[in-house]
């Protein structure tokens, strides 16, 4: 007697292997058996018929830490077929914590600055009760739609141990060593590794680099080191933004080598125009290979565009002498953009020669998602056509519409078109073993763009309308590459024995629909969103958690912790 028999379909195993027509069998969370069950009873039975079965996709680079306590579905990303994340990247992690609410509150701003997660959100949505990375993982263990896992991130230790000094200066010895006694706890409670980021974009919102890019190269390592100890672990790392220098490639391989894992970083756009300075950066995992270490680099699938927003101010923010603006509370702020002289001179600071300069071309942005009613006749149209329309200067166009929707109207640029010729570039990429599919980014950057419909979107453009890949190799991409790279046990794959996670998709319609805007954060803050087609049907450990593209009420996902739900990665 199985719970579920997916009957009919063409299994697509993860392998990479041709696929076949089989029945799959769920019981107890796991794939009983793979075959013919057409005489086998089931409490339950889908109809698969002229569909696609494989594995749950794993997405490897995530920011999920804060909304595991407001959303139990972590939507969207399971309705594109994700039944697996890894989350607490690029050193911005919310625990551990100290009995000082100073520390929950630095971490809360920071994370609103360079992971565009609103600060209103932060504060009502998240509990900041615990003290430990093991309480933070209790409180939401079983409460989840899908399996989650996360490291153990450097700016949080840094504020921790340092606490206001950790944008100051270099750790002393003991301070190191009480940074790494916090790591190895937290690996100790199954964290899955450690972050770290060097990034010059990454900037608290007091006007200090994040408290990571304050640490020396052997802070780095050392705390790469402890994860030694622990089997299952890995590292994820921001080194620099641009080329990579010698300096980079050397601290990526002896953290790799210390922490005898593997090394992620984070993160490479490939078209066809920058192939070759792909390839330059890849070059990065030779020097690793043959210094005994192992480095990957992680690649977003698709081109996308970016969304602003004056609710969050991310990017904006970075106008000259925006900040202040940006950051103000929701009323300051409304008030600010409705009061003529404050816009006055916010348009003379925004076009002020520097960087950032094309980002105040208001007349340029497209109108994406409005609110109040009488908004929704601009939506698709630039703020050029409907200054011209209504005689008004773009920025007053701009700032009457966000004044009435709140704040919450979303606007940019279109996204680009990749040609085939994009797309060839990408999957040479991918087939490489250099570099993984990943980079969603779910979680973070709410209101700037939506990365989370990556799986769907790979499925849709490159395999499905283009014909460049082919299901069997797409699919292996994006679940048995990530689960043997984090060593993730009896995931990745469909295998009699393994893990019931498994997605069921229509190959014929399966893509990403167009992006909204939903006002669903506490406090009501807005975020992108978007949902899929074609799938169907999605179980995380055996259990429906996906019907028809809609989510079930089931959270059957598990916190994976190192050691027991991991194993050591290869290094070959």
């Amino acid at each position: 007697m199985f719970d579920t028999i997916i009957k009919g379909g063409e299994v697509v195993d993860g392998t990479g292997g041709s696929r076949y027509r089989a029945d799959v069998g769920l019981r107890d969370g796991r794939i009983a058996s793979i075959g013919d069950l057409s005489e086998a009873r089931a409490a339950g039975v889908v109809d698969a018929t002229a569909k696609v079965v494989c594995p749950g996709f794993v997405d490897v680079h995530t920011h999920l830490d804060a909304q595991v306590f407001w959303d139990s579905t972590l939507s969207p990303s399971p309705l594109h077929g994700v039944t697996s994340v890894i989350g607490g990247n690029c050193g911005f992690t919310i625990a551990p914590l100290t009995d000082d609410p100073a520390d929950g509150e630095y971490l809360m701003h920071m994370l609103a600055r360079v992971e565009g997660m609103p600060l209103e959100s932060l504060r009502a949505g998240v509990p900041w009760n615990w003290r430990t990375t093991a309480e933070y993982f209790d409180a939401f263990d079983g409460t989840l739609s899908i399996n989650t896992a996360f490291k153990v991130g450097h700016s949080a230790l840094r504020r921790v141990v340092m606490g206001p000094d950790c944008v100051k200066r270099e750790a002393t010895p003991e301070e190191l060593a009480r940074m790494q006694d916090l790591l190895r706890a937290g690996l100790e409670a199954g964290a899955v590794g450690f972050s770290s980021s060097w990034a010059r974009t990454h900037n608290d919102p007091f006007g200090n680099m994040v408290p990571s890019r304050y640490a020396s190269r052997h802070e780095l390592v050392e705390l790469a080191r402890v994860c030694s100890e622990f089997e299952g672990t890995s590292l994820e790392l921001i080194p620099c933004v641009g080329p990579f220098d010698d300096d980079a490639v050397s601290l990526m391989t002896e953290m790799s080598v210390a922490a005898r894992t593997q090394l992620n970083w984070n993160v490479m756009t490939v078209a066809a125009g920058n192939l070759d300075e792909c390839y330059a950066k890849l070059e990065a995992s030779d020097h690793a290979r043959t210094h005994g270490g192992k480095v990957v680099a992680l690649t977003v699938p698709m081109a996308f565009s970016v969304r602003l927003s004056m609710a969050g101010g991310f990017v904006l923010d970075a106008l000259p002498e925006w900040e202040s603006a940006m950051l103000a509370p929701p009323a300051e702020k409304m008030a600010l953009l409705a009061d003529q002289a404050e816009r006055d001179r916010l348009a003379e600071l925004a076009a002020r020669p520097g960087p950032l300069q094309g980002l105040a071309d208001w007349s340029t942005k497209v109108i994406f998602d409005t609110f109040a009613p009488e908004n929704q006749q601009y939506r698709g149209q630039t703020v050029g056509q409907i200054a011209e329309a209504e005689g008004k200067k773009p920025f007053d166009v701009l700032c009457d519409i966000v004044v009435a929707d709140e704040l919450k109207t979303s606007f940019g640029t279109p996204p680009p078109v990749s040609s085939d010729e994009d797309w060839k570039a990408r999957i040479e990429v991918w087939r490489d073993g250099r570099a993984v599919i990943g980079a969603s980014d779910a979680g973070a950057h709410l209101d700037l763009f939506m990365t989370a419909n990556y799986t769907t979107s790979m499925l849709g453009q490159c395999m499905r309308e283009r014909g460049l890949i082919s299901i069997e190799e797409a699919v292996h991409l994006m679940t048995d590459v990530q689960a043997r790279l984090y060593g993730l046990r009896e995931r990745g794959r469909l295998q009699e024995g393994w893990h019931g996670d498994v997605v069921v998709l229509d190959e014929s319609c399966v893509g990403a629909r167009p992006l909204t805007t939903v006002a669903d954060l506490p406090t009501g803050a807005p975020r992108l969103y978007g949902e899929a087609d074609g799938i169907d049907h999605v179980f995380c450990n055996g259990v429906e958690i996906v019907r028809d593209g809609q989510f079930t009420d089931a959270r059957p996902g598990r916190h994976l912790r190192s050691g027991s739900d991991t194993e050591r990665v290869d290094l070959s």
